[in-house]
């Protein structure tokens, strides 16, 4: 594992513990990873900022109304970091940043900040026991923040206990892992559907259902930030720094699919795909005219994760010119009976995961932004992932299905 050329953002809070990183820095730049700080102003109280400069061999920012450029500074080193660590981590920081707080440079270099941030707290052991400071670490965990919880000890404030920073190794291999994970699925093609279908009546009115597309896109982002190159197939409209193909219909998404399957190593099907079209589409709008009823005649849309499956097995028997067969995930949005119905699933179906969730729930599916899943797999494996932000999920979820190690 290497972290050569990797950009890492240290944010270096007002704790006694402060001029630990400074041997952080030194192991970092040892590996030839490029490093930058962010530091309260309360962290200078214990280690000087031309100590930070010479060791990092970059400008050590603490002010946040002071950009050299058009783009405010939060904004831009939370751009350019790999990740972020944050430590030592008071329980001032951390209760901000379990709160949304941005009230200077660092904490508003955090709440900007979408890739993976490690957090290493450090401070006196009542204040570690504290209630409020166990619930904002289990906020924080939550959301995907890493945490390193502080070792026993003697502390600096005369204390013994539970406090002191962990070591300075244990945050340089957290790291080290951190960013080589994120290479987790580089040279991989992952194509991953999202949204509901819709399916038109007339020109103003059409079928669908409630789905966001927040699952299918959070899968995307996921996948992009362990390397993968990414394409998303999707009914809503998207901006994200990877292929995006829009469409409307099951039998759009269907051609779409299909037309990326023999370049796709791992495909997700996540969209919620209408079971069901309008046999006849109305050219002109259908007009209300004097009855109370209208009769609708619709006809079955293909499964497309069957179908996929199918011309997986015509791979492997040979009667395609593809040699490998990428891997197929699908998910099942139930009401009831959710684990009999998604075992059933995956076996008429063939597909090497299938994910369930259960959309009876308004807490966590269709149009919110948590989740709680369960992974069945071919083999008959269950993991249940408890509800969670659907960023966290995703990326579960990923470290589950992923074929590539790390």
């Amino acid at each position: 594992m290497t972290i050569q050329g990797k950009h890492i953002l240290i944010g270096i809070t007002g704790g006694i513990a402060a001029y630990k990183i400074c041997e952080l820095i030194r192991m970092f730049k040892k590996s030839e990873a490029n490093v930058k700080i962010a530091a309260t102003p309360n962290a200078l109280n214990f280690v000087t900022k031309l100590t930070l400069q010479n060791l990092s061999q970059n400008e050590v920012y603490i002010d946040e109304f002071t950009p050299k450029k058009w783009k405010p500074e939060h904004i831009s080193l939370a751009d350019e970091a790999d990740i972020m660590i944050i430590a030592p981590a008071t329980a001032n920081t951390i209760g901000k940043m379990a709160q949304g707080i941005a009230d200077n440079l660092l904490t508003s270099v955090a709440c900007a900040f979408s890739k993976k941030i490690i957090l290493a707290p450090a401070m006196n052991v009542n204040m570690w026991n504290n209630p409020s400071v166990q619930e904002n670490l289990k906020i924080l965990e939550k959301r995907g923040v890493e945490i390193l919880p502080p070792e026993s000890g003697f502390l600096a404030c005369g204390y013994l206990g539970k406090g002191r920073l962990c070591s300075i190794d244990k945050i340089y291999n957290s790291t080290k892992e951190a960013l080589n994970y994120s290479e987790k699925l580089k040279g991989k093609k992952v194509v991953i559907t999202s949204g509901g279908t819709i399916e038109e009546i007339d020109p103003v009115r059409y079928i669908s259902n409630y789905s966001s597309g927040k699952m299918g896109l959070a899968l995307a982002k996921s996948a992009k930030q362990m390397g993968a190159d990414v394409t998303l197939i999707t009914t809503k409209d998207v901006e994200a720094p990877f292929e995006i193909i829009k469409v409307k219909s099951a039998l759009d998404m269907q051609n779409a699919v299909f037309e990326e399957y023999e370049t796709s190593d791992i495909i997700i099907m996540t969209a919620a795909v209408a079971d069901y079209r309008v046999k006849n589409y109305s050219e002109q709008k259908m007009k209300k005219g004097d009855s109370d009823t209208i009769t609708l005649e619709l006809v079955k849309n293909p499964d497309i994760l069957a179908e996929l499956c199918k011309k997986r097995q015509d791979c492997r028997a040979g009667k395609s010119a593809r040699n490998d067969v990428p891997l197929i995930i699908g998910f099942c949005a139930e009401s009831e009976n959710l684990l009999e119905n998604a075992k059933a699933k995956i076996t008429k179906k063939g597909c090497d995961y299938l994910i369930a969730n259960d959309i009876s729930r308004k807490d966590i599916g269709f149009g919110v932004n948590d989740n709680e899943v369960i992974i069945l797999d071919k083999k008959g494996g269950i993991t249940k992932l408890e509800k969670a932000p659907k960023p966290v999920i995703a990326r579960k979820i990923l470290e589950i299905i992923s074929p590539v190690e790390s």
